[in-house]
């Protein structure tokens, strides 16, 4: 016991200042997709080169689906004039679909807007995390947020159980069809109200797996979901900031 003590002692204080202060992020970290039209020469590569069909042109116009996007940063580097590129902005997610679509306008974080899911969940959350068939790349970086480096607990997020226990269902993995049953028992188990969480680019559309015939193509066509994390996977400090944005705490 004593050991143990002096140890945490020579530790100190350990988990992060976020959200007081900006996280510290990778240097290969790729954040929300900007596109300059100014630069642009309509070369069509960066649409050429994404590997999911994220990237789009329509009129002139580029826009990268961000809910489709793995951030594997081949558009950056196909782009011959940096017309595209990945910034450092870790807010990603959003309450709408179309939020998700990035281009060149200006980025403002979309504010909770669901007035129900406040009274209920302002001050804490209870979160059951199913994960539909995932790589386990968005379960470990959901899970590190449990850890002393980001301690969610301390906003009042908690990961239970039991579905009967939980305000929110995330998921994650692009839904398998042998994970479909259980994903439809863990949200009918919930109490209502219940709302969900799509965490990764796989819960939302596919991701790599779009069209593979053994997955669903992500939850938005078996749940609708009330917040969208984008990812592959999501920076931990991406998924926490989304949480609290949800909670009006941020």
């Amino acid at each position: 016991m004593l050991k143990a003590l002096k140890a945490r002692i020579i530790q100190g204080y350990r988990t992060g200042t976020f959200p007081k202060t900006e996280p510290v992020l990778p240097d290969r970290f790729a954040g929300r997709p900007v596109w300059d039209k100014t630069l642009c020469t309509n070369c069509g590569k960066c649409v050429e080169s994404c590997p999911v069909k994220a990237v789009v042109k329509n009129d002139g116009k580029v826009t990268v689906d961000t809910g489709k996007c793995i951030f594997c940063r081949d558009c950056e580097e196909k782009c011959p004039s940096g017309a595209l590129k990945l910034s450092k902005e870790y807010r990603l997610a959003a309450m709408t679909r179309s939020n998700l679509l990035a281009s060149d306008g200006i980025y403002e974080p979309e504010r909770p807007t669901d007035r129900e899911f406040l009274k209920f969940c302002g001050k804490s959350l209870k979160i059951r995390q199913i994960s539909a068939g995932g790589c386990s790349a968005c379960e470990l970086d959901f899970n590190v947020l449990g850890t002393l480096a980001w301690d969610m607990g301390r906003f009042g997020i908690q990961v239970v159980a039991s579905p009967r226990h939980a305000d929110c269902i995330l998921v994650t993995g692009p839904v398998s069809r042998n994970m479909l049953l259980a994903l439809k028992k863990g949200y009918d188990a919930a109490p209502r109200p219940v709302w969900v969480i799509a965490c990764g680019a796989c819960a939302i559309s596919g991701g790599i797996y779009a069209d593979f015939p053994e997955t669903c193509g992500g939850i938005e066509e078996i749940l609708k979901p009330d917040l969208y994390v984008p990812g592959c996977p999501p920076h931990p400090a991406t998924l926490l900031e989304a949480m609290l944005r949800l909670m009006n705490k941020r």
